[in-house]
């Protein structure tokens, strides 16, 4: 077998839960440090009242009943409550499912039933759809938080200040971090609708061990604007902030001038960043009215990064600025690759080597043949299969998806073709599954080609990534009307917008006659990628 391993030092998975990794040995010292500052307000928490406050949280959500073996969803944006509420849901032994700011009331209970989620912890300025979605999984008024609720925003609901003055004691709970669900993220995988994403304690741990080759350390300052909820923003923003001792500053949305005050305002030193955020440092103007200067690292994950653009971020940042690329999935929690931060020498087009205590393989996707490593030079594409500890343990409730995914010896296919030199650096250079990464959110074809259907004048559609230089890839629709019917363009994009968080939106429709598809039904859109 053609196993390529990590050329990175071994290091050692220690069998802890999440919360015992992250602040089991925390120092006095440590304790006085800024963890989190509300990059609106400016508010900063240290780890000191950090810890108070999640022990609280634990302790409350207990009092309430859960605990080990539960389910609650958390739909927040990047506010500091997000992280104490995070960590004192996973310190009482409770599974937090992370729903998308964004999401739609559809989306959300869909989420919910999917789940199993007996709690729904939301903010005021998401309580429309979140309490719409709760309502439709069945969920009761008490079964309802609202992190910044108070008898005018939101009566009638408990709220943050509610569950940290309640008088009870964190919960001590125990269970084993290998098998213990942490988080529930929703993936679509390499295909196919959203699906629960199962990864335990230890598959967080060990990602997070295996992050340190980013070069994140104690005297960095993080803006936080990717998104917590994400598994990017939860495990290579808020974990790996938190362990290193970092500094994070959370904004709970991408507005460039607001991005930019933060990175002069607090001196901020490494930006983790989608493609379009990186455009942006590239090629906006309103990067010069802004003092960056305190910048020494830009990495860039969730979609594809050239070293073109890399090079504009340089050119625009100063020389000195490392910008690296990353590489990975939900599934993977989500790290499989990085460019460590002292490998100077590594292309910022590739994504890099794997990290550590990974291992790959590289397969020819028409004859199931392996690929290997060439001895000097570049390896022929095919798709990229992984196995680590941080691979997850499978897809909730859904075995048929877990073993397309999933081999028996414990690799896991991708669906991303890759090549990879003598020097074990990796570069995707296409894509096998159909996903369209919208801005780094996944939008799943599938989805959207059911909800399509479902128009009465609509008789057949299928949906494609188009590629688009700010957003990475948009969602164009092909529809055939149905037998008689006139539609326009407007008609088709405004059904789906009413129906699905912003970022699903379809941005280009074109009528054709037929829907091209294989002997066995499956849309050919290559085919379709191929048309003039």
């Amino acid at each position: 077998m053609m196993v390529i391993r990590s050329t990175l030092p071994d290091v050692q998975i220690p069998s802890v839960s999440v919360y015992e990794y992250l602040f089991g040995e925390i120092t006095d010292e440590e304790l006085d440090r800024v963890a989190v500052v509300d990059g609106v307000s400016g508010a900063e928490t240290t780890f000191r009242s950090l810890l108070a406050q999640v022990d609280a949280v634990a302790g409350a959500v207990a009092a309430r009943g859960f605990g080990v073996g539960d389910v609650v969803a958390l739909h927040a944006p990047n506010v500091p409550a997000y992280v104490t509420v995070f960590h004192g849901l996973l310190l009482a032994g409770v599974t937090v499912t992370t729903v998308n700011a964004l999401a739609s009331a559809p989306e959300i209970t869909k989420q919910l039933v999917d789940s199993g989620a007996r709690l729904m912890i939301t903010v005021s300025p998401l309580l429309g759809a979140g309490e719409a979605g709760a309502r439709g999984a069945g969920l009761a008024q008490e079964q309802l938080v609202v992190l910044d609720g108070d008898s005018a925003v939101a009566p009638g609901y408990a709220s943050l200040a509610d569950l940290l003055a309640e008088p009870h004691p964190a919960p001590d709970v125990s269970f084993d971090p290998a098998t213990h669900l942490a988080v529930l993220p929703y993936s679509s995988g390499t295909t196919g609708s959203p699906k629960g994403v199962m990864l335990t304690h230890t598959n967080l741990v060990a990602n997070v061990i295996q992050s340190l080759a980013i070069g994140v350390g104690p005297d960095d300052v993080v803006p936080c604007v990717l998104p917590f909820f994400h598994i990017y923003g939860m495990t290579v923003l808020l974990n790996l902030a938190l362990r290193t001792r970092a500094k994070l500053v959370t904004l709970p949305r991408f507005d460039l001038a607001q991005y930019l005050g933060v990175i002069q305002e607090y001196h901020a030193t490494f930006l983790f960043v989608a493609p379009p955020i990186a455009l942006a440092l590239a090629k906006h103007p309103l990067v010069d009215s802004y003092d960056v200067s305190s910048v020494r690292a830009v990495l860039s994950g969730a979609a594809p990064f050239g070293e073109k653009l890399a090079q504009a971020v340089r050119d625009r940042l100063g020389e000195a600025v490392r910008v690296q690329q990353g590489y990975g999935m939900t599934e993977m929690s989500p790290v499989s690759h990085v460019i460590p931060f002292d490998r100077t020498d590594i292309s910022a087009g590739t994504v890099g080597l794997l990290v550590a205590k990974m291992e790959a393989k590289i397969v020819d996707p028409a004859t199931g043949a392996e690929i290997e490593q060439p001895a000097e030079g570049v390896s022929g594409p095919g798709e990229l299969l992984c196995r680590g500890p941080n691979v997850m343990v499978g897809y909730l409730g859904n075995p048929l998806a877990t073993a397309d995914t999933l081999e028996p010896d414990g690799f896991m296919h991708t669906g991303d073709i890759v090549t990879v030199d003598a020097d074990g650096v990796f570069r995707v250079v296409d894509r096998l599954k159909e996903l369209i990464k919208y801005k780094g959110y996944q939008v799943p074809p599938a989805e959207l080609e059911a909800l399509l259907l479902s128009h009465p004048k609509i008789s057949d559609a299928a949906v494609i990534g188009l590629p688009d230089e700010e957003a990475g890839e948009i969602p164009k629709a092909f529809v055939v009307p149905a037998a008689g019917e006139s539609l326009t363009e407007d008609e088709v994009m405004a059904f789906v917008a009413e129906q699905v968080a912003p970022y699903k939106k379809v941005r280009s429709v074109e009528f054709i006659e037929a829907v091209p598809k294989s002997a066995s039904g499956k849309i050919l859109r290559k085919d379709l990628r191929a048309a003039p």
